[in-house]
């Protein structure tokens, strides 16, 4: 079976000699083709290089669209990213300087017609002429109550929340909803087939449950709307969110969850059953100090845990590139052994 018909196998729970493995590995692929970030993600053909190589290097299932998650902002008119070697590029030049420019904020009508597109259509081009066919192809996309803060900062961005002008935040919000929409049809067409719905405001250990319900939970049923749940994976950050797994299940119709590594994979299985995916998570920050034998018994004890039933993916966080390569290559040779089915 290819890595893709196991991903679908592990959804529909039809047998497969394994669970799907996911790693998802992003500045490494610089370091793999000795480029400095800023070079490499000037490039949709570097970062397709790059993911492919890193794929290859070590086997895992899945490669990624994503450049940086500062990517959506220059869709709405970032003018600077800010690089850093050692870690992921980040907005350097906030869209949204005070609220007067919430006014001025405009969604593109047509995503693909944007200059800082154009890469992105490059790197998922080259992906679906290559694996496409066999590999899952990953997007990521931030939630309408997400985005703001990559727009104005996330200081700004709360005071606008819980303190300020509500027909400011909700104008905001609309805008940040109607650009999931269109980035979201932008991907599904252009053949992304996993996507990542980032939404840390889905969790109740950031917002707490009356906001959740009050606040979060209309907003992405804003978001999803249009184009449904299809292929979507919920996913809040590393923030836990088993409480609201039935809720968003049955509100959103979302089937995959990725699990928190601080929340109990136990507890989240029991909730999801054979209902949809669970997606076990290892912690990549404690990853970075694990030994290999540590990290070999960590895969072991989640897919022991989440392989009960079938409906099971083994997958990581951004995984740090201070994560050591004795502790990358133990994490996948454990799961893809461990993650055998009898």
């Amino acid at each position: 079976m290819t890595p893709l018909e196991i991903l679908g196998a592990a959804i529909s729970g039809a047998p497969a000699p394994r669970i799907p493995v996911f790693c998802n590995l992003f500045e490494h692929g610089a370091r793999e083709l000795g480029m400095p970030q800023k070079t490499y993600y000037a490039s949709g053909e570097h970062v397709a290089a790059g993911q492919l190589r890193m794929r290859a290097r070590y086997g895992y299932d899945n490669v990624w669209s994503l450049f940086y998650v500062g990517r959506e902002a220059e869709l709405l008119g970032c003018q600077e990213i800010l690089y850093s070697e050692d870690g992921p590029p980040n907005v350097a030049d906030f869209v949204i300087k005070d609220y007067d420019d919430i006014a001025k904020l405009e969604v593109p009508d047509d995503l693909t017609a944007h200059p800082a597109w154009k890469e992105t259509a490059t790197c998922l081009r080259i992906l679906r002429e290559e694996v496409g066919a066999t590999h899952p192809i990953c997007a990521y996309l931030t939630a309408s109550t997400t985005l703001p803060a990559l727009l104005m900062g996330m200081d700004k961005w709360m005071e606008l929340l819980l303190t300020g002008p509500a027909d400011l935040r909700d104008e905001l919000l609309r805008k940040c909803s109607l650009f999931y929409q269109r980035e979201v049809a932008a991907y599904r067409a252009a053949g992304a087939n996993v996507l990542l719905y980032s939404t840390p405001f889905g969790s109740t250990s950031f917002v707490g449950m009356k906001r959740f319900n009050a606040f979060s939970l209309p907003w992405m049923k804003r978001d999803l709307e249009p184009g449904g749940s299809a292929n979507l994976v919920y996913y809040c950050g590393m923030a836990p969110f088993n409480n609201v797994i039935a809720q968003v299940r049955e509100e959103l119709g979302i089937g995959a969850h990725y699990i928190s590594p601080m929340a109990d994979l136990a507890e989240a299985k029991s909730i999801i059953g054979s209902e949809g995916l669970t997606c076990g998570v290892i912690d990549d920050i404690r990853l970075i100090q694990w030994t290999p034998q540590e990290t070999r018994a960590e895969v072991r004890r989640l897919c022991e845990i989440g392989m009960v039933g079938g409906h099971f993916l083994f997958g990581t966080g951004v995984m740090p590139l201070g994560v050591p390569e004795a502790n990358l290559r133990a994490m996948l040779a454990a799961a893809f052994e461990f993650g055998r089915y009898p």
